[in-house]
Parts: structure tokens; sequence; C-alpha cells
């Protein structure tokens, strides 16, 4: 079960290295996706859903055929947590399944 305990500097680099695409911004972790417009809306709701779920969410921010996810854990300090990374291998799955492609 991931927990709120914010993750070192080590944990982080390691957790990063295994998620291609992700980037670090700050205490945040990062990625864009692009797609028709319709459909990064379409995508944002189905990561809403996965993100109501495991209680964990993400800021969203959609552009002209662009969508970005930021996640990091405000009940942590907006801090990174194994949750963060845990939401990103959610959001990876989903982006896959709906044709997204990277940024």
């Amino acid at each position: 079960m991931p927990s709120l305990h914010p993750l070192t500097e080590d944990e982080i680099a390691t957790r990063l290295a295994a998620l291609p695409g992700w980037d670090r911004d700050g205490e945040a972790i990062t990625r864009t996706f692009k797609h028709t417009y319709h459909e990064c809306l379409h995508l944002a709701m189905y990561v809403g859903a996965k993100a109501r779920e495991i209680g964990h969410h993400p800021d969203i921010h959609i552009t002209w055929q662009r969508i970005r996810f930021s996640i990091t854990t405000h009940d942590a300090g907006r801090r990174l947590t194994s949750m963060d990374f845990e939401l990103a291998r959610h959001i990876d799955s989903i982006a896959v399944g709906q044709g997204a492609e990277p940024a």
C-alpha cells in the first residue's frame, strides 16, 4: 500500500528512472501526452475515475491537442510519495489504452 511518507532524493530518482516520459518539476512529477482535444477530455475523465478510486488526484491541464498531468502529495506537504508514482503508472496505462502519444 502506498504511503504518505515523503521519499528521499535517491528513492525519487530510482522511481522516476522506472517511469519513462515522466519528469520532475520541483516537488511534482509531470508528463504530457498528445491526442485530439476531445480525446484529451475523455482521457481526463478516465484518469479522474481512477484517481477517485485510489484516493489520489493529479492536477490536469488541457490545451489544444495536449494534456499534462502533474502529481504531488498535497497531504504530505506537497512532497513526492509512493502514491504519486503509483498514480503515474495508472495514468500511463490509461493513456496507452486511449491511444494517447507522448508529447
